[in-house]
């Protein structure tokens, strides 16, 4: 049985006044700006386009000339929070029937991927020594001279900035463009945007799920038996992210990561157990919005801790409420007058899976996303701490950012930090009473 996560009669009741106004008030300014968002999404339609015609006339390296686009990722999921300035494309390659291989050590979520027989076509290029097995790397590294090649040549719309090319990020398996702003004399250029560019192989509808996934999307409960049938009868991808770790074997290292963010895009949009949710005024929830709230509490988690939580993302959280919303499937329980208790219910379902190490991957359930290497468990350990303090404290990451206070050496954490000690030095004490005795005489002087 899973231990689960220690209560104590002294903690903080979790759904406090003042917590309700925080949560009600910080959700008015998530949202993006629409003007904000259609001059974003001008210039990436703009940029992807582009590209796509960049491709389509490239003579050096044919097989790219006909891939297509799927837009994945939290702008097309209309759960984007704060500035609309982080955009994922994924370009779908065209393959022959392929066959994968399941890399045990890493729980089904990383693959060998191989053609079921021996081709002539434009593909060959980027295949191993075995004239069948198609390279992660090579894949991934002719995007990025393509890229770079294309960004040199693309003309930017008239006064919008100018893109240019990320360096490799490891594992990572993007190509990444960032659009940095015209900066003046002796300016130093900032990023406006940026676009994750991803290689993509697609599996076909024929071909069934991999074994490691027939077990997960448990969405019974939740969308019904129907819907699940009908979302692991489409296809899913393959992209070219190894996994973490040193050491790694020779196929590890042309490994390609499974994906199913198409699929998290249609039940995230279309999330209700009613068909009819968010469709009309009398059908709303809060579904999204407690999302949108937890991915900018681990925004805030990420600033303030950016070493110790370094290997955390959106996607823990995302996996967290996917899990959340399986086990409160009805509507009912999302009622949008319930939006901070349901949020605090989600915060504190990701605080049980850091507490017991366990966030199993919802397509994936054998792949345990809170596992070392790829977590490890210091960072956990920091998440489940910082979690317990963000409850406790009444959500401070959640305060609605204010002017940026003046520059100082030794700038002081705008709430106690994990394990911080007051200073009660000798020193310390005497200066506040000093302070507090001249405050007195200025306000005896005030008054006469």
């Amino acid at each position: 049985m899973n231990k689960a996560m220690p209560q104590s009669d002294e903690d903080v009741p979790l759904v406090t006044p003042a917590v309700c106004n925080l949560i009600k008030h910080r959700m008015k300014h998530l949202t993006p700006r629409r003007a904000d968002q259609q001059h974003s999404a001008k210039l990436v339609n703009d940029l992807r386009d582009s590209l796509l015609d960049f491709l389509k006339k490239n003579k050096k390296q044919p097989y790219f000339r006909s891939v297509t686009v799927l837009n994945s990722g939290s702008y097309y999921e209309i759960v984007k929070i704060n500035d609309p300035d982080e955009f994922d494309m994924m370009l779908l390659l065209p393959t022959p029937r392929l066959t994968w291989t399941e890399l045990k050590e890493f729980h089904g979520l990383h693959y060998s991927v191989s053609l079921i027989r021996p081709t002539r076509t434009e593909i060959q290029a980027f295949l191993l020594a075995d004239g069948l097995t198609i390279s992660a790397s090579r894949i991934l590294s002719e995007m990025r001279c393509l890229v770079r090649n294309f960004i040199s040549t693309y003309k930017v719309p008239k006064g919008a900035g100018r893109w240019v090319l990320n360096r490799k990020r490891p594992s990572s398996p993007a190509v990444t463009l960032s659009l940095m702003c015209n900066a003046q004399d002796g300016e130093q250029a900032t990023e406006l945007l940026s676009v994750d560019i991803v290689p993509a192989l697609e599996a076909p509808e024929l071909q069934a799920w991999p074994l490691a996934a027939r077990d997960g999307l448990k969405v019974d409960n939740w969308l019904g038996k129907k819907a699940r049938r009908d979302l692991t009868r489409q296809s899913f991808y393959f992209v070219p992210k190894k996994p973490a770790g040193r050491n790694l074997s020779d196929a590890a290292k042309e490994s390609w990561r499974i994906s199913f963010s198409h699929i998290e895009k249609e039940i995230i949009k279309n999330h209700g157990q009613a068909r009819t949710c968010c469709e009309g005024h009398a059908t709303k929830c809060c579904r999204k919005k407690c999302l949108m709230l937890l991915k900018c509490l681990i925004e805030g988690l990420k600033v303030r801790f950016p070493e110790e939580l370094e290997r955390l993302c959106s996607y823990h959280g995302k996996t967290a409420f996917l899990h959340t919303l399986c086990r409160r499937g009805r509507d009912s329980q999302w009622a949008p007058g319930d939006l901070p208790s349901s949020f605090m219910e989600l915060l504190l379902a990701l605080q049980d899976h850091a507490f017991r190490g366990q966030l199993p991957h919802f397509f994936i359930p054998a792949y345990n996303l809170f596992a070392a290497p790829a977590f490890p468990r210091k960072a956990r350990s920091c998440l489940q701490k910082a979690l317990e303090e963000q409850v406790k404290l009444g959500l401070p990451l959640l305060q609605q950012p204010g002017p940026a206070p003046p520059l100082a050496l030794n700038p002081s954490p705008p709430y106690p930090s994990l394990g911080a000690k007051r200073d009660h030095s000798p020193v310390m004490i005497l200066a506040s009473i000093v302070i507090s005795l001249g405050l007195l005489s200025l306000a005896a002087i005030a008054v006469f």
